[in-house]
């Protein structure tokens, strides 16, 4: 015969009983119950401007008072080779620009990345600088930016990667795939997304030449134009120097 625990009756007293009980066991579990988040801080509040170029670092001539300072934080996806990956974890990016003598000019400040787990592997992928950057957008591209993929990994030496600032980086000419939607206008905040679908992927390099070898077969590399992508979904604060 089954039971049915639910249907069980009981007197006013045993009532009373349970009830109190029940009072008791809430007051045991969400005594040590954590506090519910704090609300969210105002609009840019989660922007670290600490990386941004000093005021001496600007070129010669520059009036900083119609200079900028910008943080982008961008996530979305990389496929590169056989990787297809998210970016689940914020990239950052900080830069200043401005205006010398009616030209657009730009100072880099810092590149932070989380690395990014091959699925299936040990590898780790963490894009990092690349040497130079052209965030003056106009109506054929967002920007431009060279990466490298630092490759991590079991026995794997430092400087393993795909692409070498030095030498042979990754090219990314940025277009827009959603227009600018302003955030915040005080302070100053904007979001967008962009992609390159057209960049190429070198073999590894600094790798040992057993490691570059079997590395280049398990990335699939190199990779041509139109097997790569990168698509970022970016939110950017900007605060001016003065």
């Amino acid at each position: 015969m089954t039971k049915n625990w639910n249907r069980r009756s009981c007197g006013p007293g045993a009532a009373r009983l349970a009830a109190t009980a029940l009072t008791a066991l809430l007051a045991v579990l969400t005594a040590g119950a954590a506090p519910a988040s704090a609300a969210p801080g105002p609009p840019g509040s989660d922007f670290d401007f600490g990386a941004c170029p000093a005021v001496d670092e600007l070129p010669e001539g520059a009036d900083s008072g119609t200079w900028r300072c910008e943080v982008m934080h961008a996530t979305g996806r990389l496929r590169v080779g056989g990787v297809d990956e998210p970016i689940d974890r914020p990239m950052t990016l900080t830069f200043a620009e401005g205006r010398v003598d009616g030209e657009f000019a730009q100072v880099f400040g810092e590149m932070t990345a989380e690395p990014i787990r091959v699925g299936g592997t040990p590898l780790t992928l963490t894009p990092q600088y690349g040497g130079y950057s052209d965030f003056e957008a106009d109506d054929v591209r967002r920007g431009e930016l060279d990466l490298t993929l630092a490759v991590g990994g079991p026995l794997l030496p430092k400087g393993c990667s795909i692409g070498a600032a030095a030498t042979e980086p990754v090219h990314l000419v940025l277009k827009d795939t959603r227009p600018t939607e302003v955030i915040s206008e005080d302070p100053l905040v904007v979001s967008f997304a962009a992609a390159d679908t057209e960049f190429t992927a070198p073999r590894t390099g600094g790798c040992g030449r057993l490691g570059g070898r079997i590395l280049d077969r398990v990335l699939d590399l190199p990779a041509p134009a139109g097997e790569n992508r990168l698509e970022l979904d970016a939110t950017v604060a900007i605060r001016p120097y003065a």
